[in-house]
């Protein structure tokens, strides 16, 4: 971890993925960054259980765009409804401009397309970060 992470490593992360084996991928990179607070859920509906339970013990949600019981869109849409200010980073192999276009209709934070490098999460994560020191002092 270099010194430039020091921003994003006490961010507190909520991955939602229904594989695996992107979890765990995400969790690796994740943690080259410094960040240990990392919690995940395997699908749309485990996340919203998740939030309602201990939404004060996320800054940041990572999450698929497809994936079976809740879309990544439709955790979206449902989370902007009880949680409107919480940053959400899309993860999707999806780069058709209705697919973007909906997404930021929905409010979504920041939008990666697979595949991405560690480099370019940090990228995204740094810009939240960012937005959430932006909001705290306003």
């Amino acid at each position: 971890m270099t010194k430039a992470n020091d921003g994003i490593k006490h961010l507190k992360v909520l991955i939602v993925d229904d594989q695996l084996e992107v979890r765990s991928m995400l969790r690796g990179m994740l943690s080259e960054l410094g960040i240990s607070q990392i919690f995940e859920a395997a699908d749309g509906k485990e996340a919203m259980q998740f939030t309602d339970n201990a939404m004060d013990m996320i800054d940041v949600v990572i999450c698929d765009w497809n994936m079976p019981k809740m879309t990544g869109i439709e955790l979206l849409r449902q989370m902007r409804s009880v949680y409107p200010d919480v940053p959400f980073l899309m993860v999707t192999g999806r780069s058709d401009m209705d697919s973007v276009t909906q997404a930021k209709a929905s409010g979504v934070t920041a939008y990666i397309r697979k595949p991405f490098s560690p480099a370019h999460l940090e990228i995204k994560l740094r810009v939240i970060k960012s937005k959430i020191d932006g909001a705290r002092v306003a």
